[in-house]
């Protein structure tokens, strides 16, 4: 605020106070004729500057007070904010009991007298800009006092009904709009700024961040202070739910305020709280935004459904190039490829903009900072979801037929290079179907699918998150598609490695249609492929049994790399890589140790093994320490002990 803000300010304080003052004044006068009409004396008139509307005259024009209910209103307030009102109101009331306003005396003293101002459903009640004891007796001898909230808007102080405050949150408006989403903003404004009808405004889109950025973009230009409110903080009491109505409405017209709805949480098969929604859109008078991810029905008024997105790649690339020429840093080419690998919101790239600048990073250590932390922005959502793998595992950790390592090249290939092949040769224009990454890898246990799907996270630098099915598949109908939508909307964000182990327990052969659960077993696994055809990123799927695959699922997939049980040679091979080069060693023979017919999993939980028991020995690795090892492996997947191949260990 500079110092003329300041100036102004401070003098509207100042006339308001006076203003109050003398008002006040003028109902005291009013009280005194009646109570001691010999003393009375007119006082003087109040004039109002133009351009200076005080906040009294503020509250009778938004709550259309009449001057009978204006002067009850200022009564009201002098019991707050003058000692001599109580007195005055004991000796009108003719007994020292009762030093306080009521509406029997208001009717008898005050000007222009009407009883319709007593009712719930006039102003002063209906609004609680005056709140009425439980009357002991009757409605017109019960103490009449002034609502908090309003007697701190008469002294020209703007605080939110603490009654509500705890379940609303400010909205910002934006720094910064890409041009799609100040469109949509732009929409809204439009909407209310036509006045009554108000529309409420359904906003839907994947991204929640992006939608109240727009809200408070789209309020704000339209004079509304947006604030927000989650829909699972709304009272579930039909009572509790009214006094919140009630107070929001009052506090929408005494601060010009709109209402956002926060649904991203809501669960549609929770009709209770979906009704409580709808309820809420058909009641509340004002504006009103309802963000959803995916769009509801209209409540019983009018709606107007706007769709929200993220920033397109263009206008993301456009984003980066311009922060980071904002920040004086150079991009370095990296603008194109952070907007090709991550579907970032306008505020999470700013954020990594900051986060790397203070690093003072540049160049190529720059451009790695930058993916980095983008990556990082990427992950909350995810987190909660899957788990996480760190991958560390090299291409030369990897011991696979030349032709199963060279289908893994490719597709590291596909992942790299689809920005170049999508969006500058234009494939991604001829349509969007296809466009997924999606890959099978069967095989069984323990011969390099993990590790195969670390390698590619390593050598793409992206994050790999494993996902078993047998834990997302659902027995009722739709939560399997559910707990799908959630992995693969989480994921877009940072373009992650998803692997789904466990794939048999959803893809198995497609069933003859005989019942129900046939037919939504189906679904759910038509839905996956869609999801997996327009999936940004890579998509790995993982089976124990490629033979149990229904063929026209595998036509769907870009990929299938079949991981053989290893030979001899190569289980050779796994022998000589699998110990670490700090590991002390002796006598080892790799041929000798491929004889023991296991798969590389299974070598390397035997190599851990034997290094814990010749490290409490005191002793390198040798072949007794692998001949025990083999004991123990074997014993835990209740397989009996192939003596002949571990013989001469």
């Amino acid at each position: 605020m500079n110092a003329r803000e300041s100036h102004v300010d401070h003098s509207w304080a100042e006339f308001n106070r006076q203003y109050l003052t003398g008002a006040i004044a003028e109902v005291r006068a009013a009280l005194e004729r009646y109570t001691r009409p010999e003393t009375y004396t007119v006082p003087p008139e109040q004039a109002i500057p133009t351009g200076s509307e005080p906040a009294l005259e503020a509250l009778v024009r938004i709550f259309n007070l009449t001057p009978f209910e204006r002067a009850i209103v200022l009564v009201c307030a002098g019991m707050e904010l003058n000692a001599a009102f109580g007195p005055l109101c004991a000796g009108a009331h003719g007994d020292p009991a009762q030093p306080y306003p009521t509406f029997s005396l208001a009717l008898a003293a005050l000007a222009e007298p009407h009883w319709s101002a007593l009712t719930p459903g006039a102003p002063l009640r209906r609004w609680n800009l005056i709140e009425v004891a439980a009357p002991q007796t009757t409605l017109t001898t019960a103490r009449l006092r002034l609502d908090e909230r309003i007697l701190h808007f008469l002294a020209g102080v703007q605080q939110l009904d603490e009654r509500i405050a705890r379940l609303l949150d400010p909205l910002d408006a934006p720094n910064l709009l890409v041009t799609s989403q100040a469109a949509v903003a732009a929409a809204i404004t439009a909407a209310w700024q036509r006045r009554h009808p108000w529309a409420a405004i359904q906003l839907c889109g994947g991204d929640e961040p992006s939608r109240r950025a727009i809200a408070a973009a789209g309020a704000t230009a339209a004079g509304f202070t947006p604030y927000a409110i989650a829909s699972e903080d709304l009272p579930a009491n039909a009572a509790e739910f009214d006094v919140f109505l009630r107070l929001w409405e009052r506090e929408a017209a005494l601060t010009r305020s709109a209402l956002y709805v926060d649904a991203e949480g809501l669960d549609k098969s929770d009709h209770k709280a979906e009704r409580l929604v709808y309820r809420l859109l058909e009641r509340v008078n004002g504006p009103v935004l309802l963000s959803v991810r995916e769009r509801m029905r209209p409540p019983r008024r009018l709606m107007q459904t706007l769709e929200v997105a993220k920033p397109s790649v263009e206008e993301q690339r456009d984003l980066w190039e311009n922060l980071l020429a904002s920040a004086g840093v150079p991009a370095n080419g990296a603008a194109g490829q952070l907007a090709a690998q991550f579907n970032l919101s306008s505020d999470a790239i700013r954020a990594t903009v900051d986060e790397a600048a203070q690093t003072g990073a540049g160049g190529e250590a720059l451009t790695r900072t930058l993916w980095d932390v983008s990556r990082a922005q990427a992950r909350p959502r995810l987190e909660d979801l899957a788990q996480r793998i760190e991958p560390v595992a090299h291409w030369d950790d990897l011991v696979l037929p030349h032709h199963e390592k060279s289908m893994l090249h490719e597709i590291e290939v596909h992942v790299r290079r689809r920005h170049t092949v999508y969006e500058e040769w234009g494939f991604a224009r001829k349509g969007g179907r296809g466009l997924g990454i999606s890959a099978l890898f069967s095989g069984a246990s323990g011969t390099g699918k993990t590790m195969s799907a670390e390698v590619l996270a390593r050598s793409l630098r992206l994050d790999l998150y494993r996902i078993d099915l047998s834990s997302v598949v659902n027995k009722y109908i739709g939560e399997t598609e559910k707990n799908l939508r959630r992995v693969f909307d989480a994921a877009e964000e940072g373009g992650a490695i998803l692997f789904f182990d466990e794939a048999d327990a959803l893809f198995g052969k497609r069933s003859e249609v005989k019942d129900s659960h046939d037919r939504y077993a189906n679904i759910e696994i038509n839905y996956l492929l869609q999801r997996m055809e327009s999936y940004r990123g890579l998509a790995v799927l993982a089976t124990n049994m490629k033979s149990a695959m229904d063929p026209a699922f595998l036509r769907r997939l870009r990929f299938a790399v079949h991981f053989p049980f290893p030979s001899p040679d190569q289980r050779a091979e796994i022998w000589r890589r699998v110990f670490p080069a700090g590991t002390p060693v002796e006598g080892l023979d790799p041929h000798k140790l491929a004889r023991l017919n296991v798969a590389g999993g299974n070598i390397r939980n035997i190599a851990l093994s034997a290094a814990f028991l010749a490290a409490e020995a005191g002793e390198p690795v040798r072949m007794n320490h692998l001949a025990r090892a083999v004991h123990g492996e074997f014993a835990k997947i209740e397989k009996p002990v192939p003596e002949a191949e571990i013989a001469g260990w």
